[in-house]
């Protein structure tokens, strides 16, 4: 199973992954998680110390361009680049989770992530999984992954929303762009509801209720300020991860 998570800048989208990922792992399944943010901080929400030594895959730039099939001066890539070996060569294992990070931009007009995209785009599509295993994509904010294709290969695609009217506009923008590229299931995800008129609102506005509603949390804020590992915070979050994964594992 292929998830990926996504939503407006700010709605939660990496706490949400990091507490299903805890479900997932509580549950017996193999998950390996592809930090696909432009500014990943996903292995420090998952507890992962040694995050230093996961190899970005856009800091092979050179390697990218070479498996993307684009060479220099032409606009076309190569459609079915190798990537299996990045499977390998590009991830970390902590406490049995795997961690792949595309890497971020470091600097201004540092240019277009094309080829990185390409190169996960196609990996997604080559996976082979075991029913025990899930892969987890956490997804740049925004409606820009949908428009470059990146999640084609997902079965699920989570939409974190909260209730405001901007993160309900985009959400709404991302569930059609979701639509017309055939992602098979998508599902919204609400976070920081503070009351029953914030679950109405976002019913509401998102014209179906949201498959979890993840409360306004002191202690994920606490943890996050502290910068101690999100992922096996259960204390005041109502069943919400549970709910989350009975949705995705929902046939």
């Amino acid at each position: 199973m292929k998830i990926a998570i996504s939503g407006k800048g700010g709605v939660g989208k990496t706490t949400i992954m990091a507490l299903l990922t805890g479900e997932l792992r509580r549950q017996g399944r193999e998950v390996l998680i592809i930090d696909a943010d432009p500014s990943p901080h996903m292995a420090e929400t998952l507890g992962i110390k040694n995050a230093g030594e996961v190899r970005p895959i856009a800091e092979m730039t050179k390697l990218l361009a070479e498996r993307a099939g684009k060479s220099e001066g032409s606009p076309f890539y190569n459609l079915n680049p190798d990537v299996n070996d990045l499977l390998r060569d590009f991830m970390i294992d902590y406490e049995g989770i795997r961690l792949m990070v595309l890497g971020a931009v470091q600097v201004a007009e540092g240019g277009c992530a094309c080829p990185e995209n390409h190169v996960l785009r196609k990996m997604l599509k080559k996976m082979l999984l075991t029913a025990q295993e899930v892969v987890l994509l956490d997804m740049e904010a925004g409606v820009e992954h949908l428009g470059r294709g990146t999640v084609a290969g997902v079965d699920q695609l989570l939409i974190v929303v909260i209730p405001s009217r901007s993160s309900i506009r985009t959400a709404l923008k991302i569930k059609q762009m979701a639509d017309d590229v055939k992602i098979p299931r998508v599902l919204f995800v609400g976070n920081l509801v503070q009351d029953e008129e914030d679950r109405q609102f976002l019913i509401d506005s998102l014209g179906e209720a949201p498959v979890a509603f993840f409360p306004d949390s002191s202690t994920i804020r606490r943890a996050e300020r502290a910068e101690t590992a999100i992922i096996d915070i259960e204390e005041g979050l109502e069943d919400a991860p549970n709910q989350l994964l009975q949705a995705v594992n929902a046939k």
